[in-house]
Parts: C-alpha cells; structure tokens; sequence
C-alpha cells in the first residue's frame, strides 16, 4: 500500500455534535484515512460545507437522508461517493451512544472503500451467505 490516505468526509446539519465526532474518532483511522466534517447549515463556529470540500474527499459519509440530498442537488459530486449512515440528529459532541452507532456504522463502510470495486459484489454476497 503506498502512503496516500485515503479522504473521507462526514457531514450533519450544523456541524456541532456528529460530524465532528466522527471526524474525530476516525482520523487516521488504521493509518488509512484522513477526516474532515463539514455542516449544510453549520452553527456558529462550525466548518460549511463547501465545493472544495466536496472535491477533496474520495468519500463522503451523510449522517441523514437530508445532507446527501443536499450534497447531491448543490454540488457537482459523483452520487458513489456519497454513503448515508442513518444517523439521526439525537446525541450531543461525543455522547458515547453516538460514538457505538459511528463505530457500528463507519468502519465497515471504510473497508468496502479500501478493496477494488470489482470484489465489493462478491463481498456482500459472500457476507449475506453467513
């Protein structure tokens, strides 16, 4: 594997409570990724979320349904990129129930992105048969 990490960036409504906890928890996640978070409508303080946001990450991880529509109606961004995690707007900057759900969510998805796109076919199969 060469040095490059890979970029992923998370998004919420204000950039307050869960996209900066989960860039926190995976920033430099097992040496592969770097994170970012960003908000569509960002509180005092908070990171908007911007084209050139966009154009740096390889992946983009929405908390709800709302930011990637978001994402995909304002930006020029390829729709692969952008993943929904489910993540609803409930828990304060790192809650540990929010941290449990990040970590049941985030890190499976971080993994498909690492293999070539042709084995992530086999792999879900593979993952159903179980």
């Amino acid at each position: 594997m060469s040095g490059t990490l890979r970029k992923v960036l998370f998004v919420c409504t204000a950039n307050l409570d869960r996209s900066p906890t989960a860039e926190h928890l995976f920033n430099g996640w097992e040496g592969r990724w770097e994170a970012k978070s960003a908000g569509i409508r960002p509180s005092f303080g908070g990171n908007p979320l911007s084209q050139e946001l966009v154009d740096w990450a390889d992946l983009i991880l929405a908390m709800e349904p709302v930011h990637s529509q978001f994402i995909r109606v304002n930006y020029k961004c390829d729709p692969n990129r952008v993943h929904v995690l489910g993540v609803s707007d409930l828990y304060l900057r790192d809650d540990p129930e929010l941290i449990q759900e990040l970590q049941n969510k985030v890190p499976r998805i971080l993994d498909l992105e690492n293999k070539p796109r042709e084995t992530w076919e086999r792999t879900d199969r593979s993952k159903a048969a179980d």
